[in-house]
Formats: structure tokens, C-alpha cells, sequence
């Protein structure tokens, strides 16, 4: 009998779940949180609610997705199933699907940008262009919003492409040929290209003798020395928590979808924590070590928060493409930035395919090809939608309702059916079992008691502060609201399809996934 496909060691899983979570928003994404709300200020709640939050919830994610495994189960809705015996709970599961695949679908996207960027690097395209405004602009053009530099959308249309195409054909080798042997380079060559670019940082120092303030020792102060009087500040310790769930990829089914393919006594503790640690290097040492030390030293501390305040693609990409127009071998450094958030952006984008191709193998007797291809033509065409009406606001609808606040709501389902329905006694000798190291007897009560209560309160503040306004187009424009109602369509329809593809497997098969023999042979 053919067993289902495992990892082949380790380094290569802990690689892989750490590319899994090492992604964008470790290098854009984190800077931007921290540059508007403290710095230093932003790193405390930052670690409490990794500690109470983050680390929690992974572990949770770990184990339900292995024991998932036992049951042939590689997604979420047949993963809440055998864990609750509880009709309901897989349709619950409908959301992994849905947030997974939604959240590729505008991520590929951005990722082409990045790699668009590191080709603009090498040739030149941009070496003319010194200022924020005028990069600004470039980066408009290029995504077609806006007149600018390109006169169409066919240069981002292709490097699109190449991106959609990267990713299908890592996935088409399987998670030990494809995404575990992706990761094992990408991961160790991200890191590398990283603390290049740390070093470079710490000689850059002060560019500009006359402005002593303008150095990226301003800025890693900044980062590194709290004002302790702003965290009364309610914001901070909520774009704090928000900002762990980002960097730790929690609530969208991937890490459960990773985990499925450990077998049952493989540790989850201590590769759980290896990953997670992987990760807060990567966001913590290198993504804030480079973004706002280098701003800092060309614009200067106050400038630098007020492009912070445009979003993580004005300091990510505006502010770093103009400053390294402005300084020597910059164009081998701009090359080595985006090809680094490109292969960033790739670790975690194949890890977000993965559920939906296990629930099509699992549940519809699709093989590995057959799967990755349907999976890949479903991206295709849904990808086209963010692509045209990108200047309307389409991504960001998907990004607040899918890639934001769905998170939030699928943590809390999922910590509540571990922790209360499937029950923290036997949740615990699940998290245990294997183990390389003893769990700190205090996490028992965080998981069932410190992370529901802390997810609640994050959810019911979201809902109230900014769900309800966007839900009734506050602040939208108006020639916006129908390609925004358009987005949530979108999302309703997807939905609707996944609710009714699991209804259909359930029917026919009662959930039962199909074995890897069944797959290959189509029994």
C-alpha cells in the first residue's frame, strides 16, 4: 500500500514551515507596523502577544494538522471533522480553503512586483529616478494606476506570469521533491541575502556628515529603545497582535496542511518552535534591521514614519528603490532586496496552494497533477480579476475580509474546537506526544483560557473599529464601491463552492479520504 507523502528530514520540514511564515510581511509589512506605532514601543506588546498568541496557536495548528494526517486528512474541513465528530465543524473548515486560496490569488500578484523590481534593478530601468514622488509614481504606472513611465500593463501582466508559473511548478514536484527542496535553498539563501544587506546597513552609518540625525543609527535606535508612555496606547498592542498572526501565517490553514504530512510521533514542539524562530529573525534581526535604519538615513526619522503612514509598499519598495539610485553599487543592492522579498514571497505563496490540493486529492481522488493543475487554472482566472480592477480597490476588499479579518475569526474556531470540543485534556497529550522537549505547564491553561479571551477581544475591536465602517464603505470613493461589492461576490461565490464541494464529498464518501493507492489508481 502507498503511503501518504511524508517529509524526507527535519531541517527540511522546519525550512519549510519557516518558509511557510517567512514571507512579505516579514520585510514590508513589520517595518511599517513598527515605524507607526513606536518602534520600540510597538516590539513589547509585539513579543507578549507572540508569546500568549502566536506560540499558542502554532502549536494548536501543528497538532491538528498531524493528527489530520493520521486520518489521510491534508485541509481543514476533514481536519475539524475527525477532531470534533461534529457535523458543522467542516463546513467551519470551508474558511482554511477559502482564506488560503484568496490570499494567493492577490499575493502572487505583489510578489511580481518585487520580482519585476529586481529586474528593473539590474538594467538600470530607474537609476534616474531620485526622489519618493517619482518612484511613487513608477510603482503606479507599473501596476496601471495611473499615467506614468509604462504606457501599459503588459510588463506586470508578464512578470506576473513568470510568478504564477514559479509557483505551480515547485508545487507539481510534491511536498518532499517540490516544496521541501525549494525551501532548503530559498531559506538559508533569504537569510543570507539578508544580513548582506544588515552589514551594509551598519557601514552605511550617516551618508550625509552635515546631518548626523539622517543615520541608520537613528533608526535602529528607534527600533530598539521603547518610550515606555505609549503603551497605554490601545492601538499599538492591537496592530501588535495583528502583526504576529501576519508573520506566523496562523488561521489560514497552511501550517495544518504542512504538519498533515508529518507522521504520528514526529515532535511538533521544538520544530515548532525552530520555525517560529527562523521566522522572528527573519522579521525581527533582518526585516527591521534593513527598511527603517535605511530610511532613516536618507529622509531622516520623521520623514521616514510619515512614508510608513502610505503603507508597506511606499517604504518597501518607493522609499528602498530611490535610495539605492542615490548611492554606489545601488543597483546591485536594490537587486539583492527584491530578489530577496521575491523569494520570500514565494516560500509562503506555495505553502498556501497546499490545502486545496490536498482536499482535491484527498477528497476527489485527484492526483498530484491533476490537482496542481486545477488549483493552478482556478488561480488563473482569479488572479485576472485583482490584476484589471487592482485601481479599484479589489485587492485591498479581498485583503481586509479574507486576508485580515477571516484570520482572526478561523483562530478562534480553531482554538475553541481544540481546546473545548475536542478538550484541552486530550489536546494536551496530543501537543505532547513525540515531543523532544517538555511544554511549560503554563501553556496548557494560555491555549484553553489567556488565547480564546485575547482573540475574542482582538475580534469584537476589529469588528467594531473598522469591519463595520468598511462593510459600509466608509471613506470609499465612489466610483469604487461596485468593483469593492464585485470582491465580496467573489468571495461569497468561492465560498459557496467550497461549502458545497465538501457537502458533496461527505455525501459520497462520508469524509473518508482516499488513500494514496485510491489516488494514484483511481479506485
Amino acid at each position: 500500500m502507498a503511503e501518504r507523502e511524508h517529509w524526507n528530514n527535519r531541517l527540511g520540514l522546519i525550512f519549510a514551515m519557516a518558509g511557510n511564515a517567512v514571507g512579505l510581511g516579514n520585510f514590508l509589512r513589520f517595518p511599517v507596523q513598527a515605524a507607526q506605532n513606536g518602534g520600540g514601543a510597538f516590539m513589547i506588546p509585539y513579543f507578549i502577544a507572540f508569546l500568549l498568541l502566536g506560540i499558542p496557536l502554532m502549536w494548536v495548528e501543528w497538532s491538528i494538522g498531524r493528527r489530520g494526517g493520521q486520518y489521510g486528512h491534508g485541509s481543514l474541513p476533514g481536519m475539524f471533522d475527525t477532531l470534533t465528530q461534529n457535523k458543522v465543524a467542516k463546513y467551519i473548515g470551508a474558511l482554511g480553503l477559502l482564506i488560503s486560496f484568496l490570499v494567493m490569488v492577490y499575493y502572487v500578484y505583489i510578489i511580481s512586483w518585487t520580482l519585476g523590481f529586481s529586474f528593473f534593478s539590474i538594467i538600470g530601468t530607474f537609476d534616474g529616478i531620485h526622489d519618493i514622488e517619482t518612484m511613487k509614481t513608477f510603482l503606479y504606472s507599473y501596476q496601471g494606476n495611473g499615467a506614468g513611465y509604462f504606457t501599459s500593463q503588459w510588463p506586470a501582466y508578464f512578470f506576473l506570469m513568470i510568478t504564477l508559473g514559479i509557483n505551480f511548478y515547485i508545487l507539481s514536484k510534491g511536498i518532499s521533491g517540490g516544496i521541501e527542496k525549494f525551501a532548503t535553498i530559498a531559506i538559508p539563501t533569504l537569510i543570507g541575502f539578508g544580513l548582506l544587506l544588515v552589514v551594509w546597513v551598519f557601514f552605511l552609518g550617516t551618508p550625509d556628515p552635515t546631518k548626523p540625525e539622517f543615520s541608520t543609527f537613528v533608526g535602529i535606535d528607534y527600533i530598539w529603545k521603547p518610550d515606555f508612555s505609549l503603551l497605554t496606547t490601545s492601538n499599538i498592542w492591537l496592530a501588535a497582535a495583528g502583526q504576529v498572526f501576519f508573520t506566523l501565517s496562523v488561521g489560514m490553514g497552511t501550517l495544518q496542511a504542512y504538519a498533515s504530512y508529518l507522521k504520528k510521533d514526529d515532535d511538533i514542539i521544538l520544530s515548532g518552535l525552530a520555525t517560529a524562530g527562523i521566522n522572528e529573525f527573519s522579521e525581527v534581526i533582518i526585516g527591521g534591521m534593513i527598511a527603517i535604519p535605511i530610511a532613516t538615513a536618507f529622509f531622516g526619522l520623521a520623514m521616514t514614519q510619515d512614508i510608513a503612514a502610505g503603507g508597506a509598499f511606499n517604504l518597501g519598495i518607493v522609499a528602498m528603490a530611490s535610495v539605492f539610485t542615490d548611492i554606489p553599487f545601488g543597483s546591485i543592492l536594490s537587486f539583492i532586496w527584491f530578489i530577496l522579498l521575491f523569494v520570500a514571497g514565494v516560500t509562503s505563496s506555495v505553502a498556501m496552494a497546499q490545502p486545496l490540493i490536498s482536499f482535491l486529492q484527498e477528497q476527489f481522488r485527484f492526483n498530484r497533477k491533476k490537482s496542481t493543475i486545477t488549483v493552478g487554472i482556478l488561480m488563473l482566472l482569479g488572479v485576472h480579476f485583482v490584476f484589471l480592477f487592482f485601481e479599484h480597490g479589489f485587492l485591498d476588499e479581498l485583503d481586509y475580509w479574507v486576508g485580515t479579518f477571516a484570520l482572526v475569526v478561523v483562530s478562534l474556531a480553531e482554538v475553541i474546537l481544540f481546546a473545548w470540543v475536542f478538550g484541552m485534556k486530550k489536546g494536551w497529550e496530543e501537543l505532547s506526544r513525540g515531543s523532544d522537549i517538555k511544554i511549560p505547564r503554563i501553556f496548557y491553561y494560555i491555549i484553553k483560557y489567556v488565547t480564546p479571551a485575547y482573540l475574542i477581544f482582538i475580534l469584537a475591536f476589529w469588528t467594531f473599529d473598522s469591519a463595520i465602517p468598511i462593510l459600509l464603505f466608509k471613506g470609499v470613493k465612489e466610483s469604487e464601491i461596485i468593483y469593492r461589492l464585485g470582491a465580496r461576490v467573489f468571495i461569497v461565490v468561492i465560498l459557496i463552492s467550497f461549502i458545497s464541494m465538501i457537502w458533496l464529498a461527505w455525501k459520497r464518501n462520508n469524509g473518508k479520504a482516499f488513500t494514496q493507492d485510491e489516488i494514484e489508481g483511481g479506485k
